[in-house]
């Protein structure tokens, strides 16, 4: 019987590498995203265009949800929405929508999915943060605050979810070649052309260059697979191309 998981953001970069890859390893696949996936979504799976931060709309789409499937071995919160803006330049709506959509959506669908990760009798979590949750840059504070507040949110999860043998982690994601992340290099306030931003970025790591979804995705994937992953819970995972582990003096 193939197994079964639930991918938010799943139309995004990272989220189309992550249901590329669990497809190709024998995984049936359920997507969830604002935007429509287009053509491509592969089958046997089922894609919904929900908003994940909206508790009216997860009703609706958990029991759509719940018709394709009775368990999940896995959960990847993945959806995630940025906003460059200084602190004193964002606005209140501005906050609350980024907190809903990072942090309030694992929230809510954390709740939902948890009958069928324990009916899966062995399930993962990937929560995906950032490696702004641990060190972070100006004009990025909600964002900041958001993944912060994931990892926090993950370790009280693993305590909570382990009597129904439900691990959860998080994934910190350096700078990856996505639409987020070329977005925020073009903000006004950084300046400069965007891909000349890229390749500074690029320099500032370790390996010299920036990641791929597909790296990622990899990376989400031993999470959730209980013989690779199967001794880690509460923990934060950091792919970043070792920009971390550099002296920000040097």
């Amino acid at each position: 019987m193939l197994k079964t998981a639930l991918i938010t953001g799943a139309a995004g970069g990272i989220g189309r590498a992550v249901v590329e890859l669990f497809h190709a390893r024998d995984w049936r696949v359920v997507g969830l995203d604002r935007v429509e996936f287009g053509d491509g979504f592969p089958e046997p799976g089922l894609f919904i265009m929900t908003d994940v931060s909206q508790p009216k709309e997860l009703e609706g789409t958990f029991a759509t949800v719940r018709s394709f499937t009775d368990r999940l071995e896995a959960l990847v919160n993945n959806a995630a929405l940025q906003i460059a803006k200084s602190l004193l330049e964002t606005t209140l709506e501005e906050w609350d929508e980024v907190m809903h959509a990072n942090l309030r959506s694992v929230f809510l669908v954390s709740k939902l999915a948890h009958p069928l990760l324990k009916a899966a009798r062995g399930a993962a979590v990937v929560n995906v943060s950032s490696v702004h949750a641990i060190q972070t840059s100006a004009n990025i504070a909600a964002y900041a605050a958001s993944k912060g507040g994931l990892l926090a949110l993950t370790r009280a999860m693993a305590i909570e979810f382990a009597p129904d043998k439900i691990r959860v982690n998080a994934l910190l994601p350096g700078a990856v070649d996505t639409a987020m992340l070329r977005a925020g290099l073009g903000r006004d306030q950084l300046g400069g052309d965007p891909g000349t931003r890229l390749e500074d970025l690029a320099r500032k790591t370790v390996g010299g260059r920036i990641g791929q979804p597909a790296e990622i995705a990899q990376a989400i994937h031993f999470l959730a697979d209980q013989q690779q992953s199967s001794f880690m819970t509460g923990q934060s995972l950091v792919v970043d191309g070792g920009a971390t582990a550099r002296l920000s003096t040097e």
